[in-house]
């Protein structure tokens, strides 16, 4: 008979990629975890996992177990809201996975503030060079830029523009560029972060207000453009691509939530800004699954107004209702 451990363990095979991360995850050591494994199979009579030295991936079958065995446990973990008390206190567990820079300093804050009004709660929070829902096992994932396909429901939590940034010193070395294409005569810093493409920046001339009524054809938004530029520096840390502009490496195109402190402070400059560049929205992406939980509910209610009225405080003059971004459902 298969226990609620042996779905655990194939839930934790699932989301590692050796025998000894799997180990971490339930707080065992490899050679219990391995015995474990050996024994499910020998229960099932079914090879769940192939296994290396150095790696480790499910069968077609293993796949299958953890797949229906983590859609169980969801349910297992939900039960006990079911039967909460008057008081609908939140209890359980939320994962929640968040990019490095921004979870470090945005979500991080909120989410201590949302564990204190919830003391029951067991929250964890995961940070990653590029989460993604579709790959790891959370409850809710904070994405930064472009959303791209997917079967989970997306909700915008914050607008936040790119702005192309240079340190002082590197302006009076080499010039402030006037309009986009000069950038192919400067050095410039990529991220590679998203599988976006890096060095094609993507550009229009912002739009022109008028007191007077504009005709059908003024009111159309410029055309989108695009420079490819040649990466001096080339970097999947935001911030080490921030840091190095600040040291006058070169120009970089990074998101307004990490350089406004820095331009604030002299640090930076910012340069071409009456172009819009490719805005980076703060996205929330909750599974489409019906029956989302009470603590799920609270935090998505709560990222929301924490994050949105943060985004207002740092951005008085500009409207602040985020855009629903392209290719996702809202």
């Amino acid at each position: 008979m298969i226990q609620i451990e042996d779905l655990r363990l194939i839930e934790a095979l699932s989301q590692s990629a050796s025998l000894s991360a799997a180990a971490r995850m339930l707080n065992v050591t490899p050679p219990a975890l391995s015995a474990r494994l050996r024994k499910l199979e020998a229960t099932l009579g079914l090879a769940l996992a192939t296994r290396t030295s150095r790696q480790l991936s499910l069968t077609a079958e293993g796949e299958r177990l953890a797949r229906e065995g983590s859609a169980l446990l969801a349910q297992l973990d939900a039960l006990p809201e079911s039967f909460r008390r008057e008081d609908k206190r939140l209890t359980g567990t939320l994962r929640i996975s968040a990019p490095f820079g921004y979870g470090r300093h945005h979500v991080a804050p909120v989410l201590a503030r949302f564990g204190l009004l919830h003391p029951d709660l067991k929250l964890q929070l995961e940070l990653r060079e590029t989460p993604w829902p579709d790959k790891h096992d959370s409850d809710a994932v904070i994405h930064v830029g472009a959303v791209r396909d997917s079967s989970w429901i997306a909700r915008p939590l914050a607008p936040n523009d790119r702005w192309l940034c240079a340190s002082p010193a590197y302006l009076q070395r080499h010039g402030t560029p006037t309009e986009p294409h000069a950038l192919l005569q400067h050095r410039c810093i990529c991220i590679r972060e998203n599988d976006e493409d890096a060095s094609l920046w993507r550009f229009r001339r912002r739009a022109k207000t008028s007191t007077k009524v504009a005709s059908a054809t003024s009111r159309r938004a410029p055309a989108r453009d695009s420079v490819r530029v040649v990466p001096a520096y080339t970097t999947n840390d935001g911030s080490v691509a921030r840091e190095w502009a600040e040291q006058g490496l070169g120009l970089v195109l990074r998101s307004e939530w990490d350089t406004r402190d820095a331009v604030a402070a002299g640090r930076l400059v910012r340069v071409l800004a009456d172009w819009d560049f490719d805005s980076a929205p703060v996205t929330l992406l909750v599974p489409t699954r019906r029956g989302r939980t009470a603590r799920l509910q609270a935090l998505m209610a709560f990222l929301e107004e924490a994050l949105a009225t943060s985004a207002a405080v740092r951005r008085p003059t500009r409207s602040t209702r985020p855009e629903g971004p392209a290719g996702a459902r809202l």
